[in-house]
């Protein structure tokens, strides 16, 4: 390990290699807490970079219990933009899945919100302690299945303690929505800086994904805004392309920020069963924005306008809540 942190102190980037071989001692408990601690934040003040990023994707991807589906998508972001919205992206996981799309979707409870993803799906009466076998058949039988990061990565257990300790984002931040036991092809992932969306693409590059948007906005959210631009890069088939979504060329009016603002988790689960029911509002729109970015890296539409515009009819139509009362029901 001592190697890898000298090299770090230089200033210097690992290569896709050297981060994998520290990540194998990191995740078989062969390093000690100091050195992980140096790793970490030594890291973090240098700024990481893709192939170290990457490097720590494969390793915990590989030590991960596997989860066996096909053709799934999935809309975990890295949180921590610190704007406590609503839950938009596992909003945006369950209207795809009413609309035919196959979604595994992974995450956590909150770390700096209030309410992560596991939060408010175990408020909505989905059940988040589920083995693989479990989620393959919810896939099968309701495009959708949560994998609850912490039942899937045991590996992380021997950097939790100095994780903690350091209180701040590492690198963990950015490798865990990479690294999902379905081992997905084709995902929407928010981040949490805009610096983050190219050292995103060209980790994803390395790790063979088919088709992924990393999106961040310019009002600092870490999905696809209603209110500002928001920067996209995607990843199609190994070529990188960057392109804004503006939304006033999409005439969503949305006006006021404050009706995304989230709270505990059963606040959060009651705006989403609205919104379902087809409640028309900010979240509303915003969730439609989200999976439409779903519906293009799917390729069940080509064009982002129009898989906005169908996200809309079928989330106004109410058929999203019957969805949910099937998975929960499942």
């Amino acid at each position: 390990m001592k190697q890898f942190i000298e090299k770090i102190k230089k200033k210097e980037n690992l290569t896709f290699d050297e981060s994998k071989s520290a990540f194998e001692l990191l995740m078989e408990g062969k390093a000690e807490d100091q050195e992980i601690f140096d790793f970490l934040t030594l890291l973090s003040a240098k700024g990481e970079s893709s192939d170290e990023v990457a490097g720590g994707v494969f390793v915990l991807r590989n030590k991960s219990k596997r989860v066996n589906v096909e053709n799934c998508v999935d809309t975990c972001g890295t949180g921590g933009d610190g704007m406590n919205t609503l839950n938009i992206s596992t909003a945006s996981a369950l209207l795809l899945s009413s609309m035919g799309v196959k979604v595994a979707k992974h995450g956590n409870k909150a770390v700096s919100s209030k309410c992560g993803s596991g939060d408010v799906l175990e408020a909505l009466n989905i059940k988040i302690n589920l083995e693989p076998k479990d989620i393959e058949n919810q896939i099968n039988d309701n495009n959708f299945g949560f994998m609850f990061a912490p039942n899937y990565h045991s590996a992380m257990r021997f950097v939790g303690p100095t994780r903690k300790k350091i209180g701040k984002r590492t690198i963990f931040n950015m490798i865990g929505p990479l690294s999902s036991p379905a081992l997905v092809k084709r995902q929407v992932i928010g981040v949490f800086d805009k610096k983050l969306l190219k050292i995103f693409a060209n980790a994803l590059k390395n790790l063979d994904i088919k088709f992924a948007w990393i999106v961040n906005s310019e009002d600092g959210l870490d999905e696809i805004s209603p209110y500002a631009k928001t920067n996209v890069i995607q990843l199609k088939d190994g070529i990188i392309s960057e392109f804004i979504i503006d939304p006033n060329n999409l005439n969503i009016n949305a006006d006021n920020f404050e009706n995304l603002i989230g709270n505990d988790a059963a606040f959060n689960a009651d705006r989403m069963i609205n919104i379902f029911k087809g409640e028309d509002n900010d979240f509303s729109k915003a969730v439609c924005l989200n999976a439409a970015a779903g519906l293009v890296v799917n390729e069940t539409h080509q064009n982002f306008d129009k898989a906005y515009d169908g996200a809309r009819k079928h989330i106004l139509s109410g058929q999203a809540f019957k969805q949910l009362e099937k998975i929960q029901n499942g």
